[in-house]
C-alpha cells in the first residue's frame, strides 16, 4: 500500500474505533418533543402528497400503454393497406380474356394470313 492509502486506512479506523458517547457538556433538550414532531398537518401533507405521486404514476402508465397501443393499430393498418396494394398490384398483373401482352402475335394475326 502507498503511504497516502495507508493513512487514510488508519484515519477511518481510528474514527470507528472511538466509541459513540454523548457528550456530558451539553445539556438536555427543554423543548417538548410535541413541538418537535410534525403532527396532524404533517401527516396530513405527507398522504397528500404521497396520493398524489400514485395518481399521477397511474395516469402517467395509462397514457404511455394508449400511446404504444395506437402505434400498434397504426403499423396493422399500414400492414394491410401494403397487402391490399400488392393484392390489387397482382390483380392487374394476371391475364383477363381478350387481354394481349406486348410482342405476342397471336391476337394480331388474321385467321387467312397462314393459308
Amino acid at each position: 500500500m502507498g503511504l497516502v492509502t495507508g493513512a487514510v486506512v488508519e484515519a477511518t479506523t481510528r474514527l470507528l474505533a472511538q466509541q459513540s458517547t454523548p457528550d456530558a457538556t451539553l445539556p438536555p433538550s427543554t423543548v417538548p418533543d410535541v413541538d418537535v414532531t410534525p403532527g396532524v398537518w404533517g401527516f396530513v401533507a405527507i398522504a397528500f402528497v404521497a396520493i398524489a405521486t400514485v395518481l399521477i404514476i397511474v395516469d402517467m402508465t395509462r397514457r404511455v400503454r394508449r400511446t404504444r397501443y395506437r402505434g400498434e393499430v397504426r403499423e396493422r393498418i399500414e400492414a394491410e393497406r401494403a397487402e391490399a396494394a400488392e393484392a390489387s398490384a397482382g390483380i392487374d398483373d394476371e391475364m383477363r380474356p381478350g387481354d394481349e401482352r406486348p410482342g405476342d402475335d397471336r391476337g394480331t394475326r388474321e385467321p387467312d394470313a397462314d393459308r
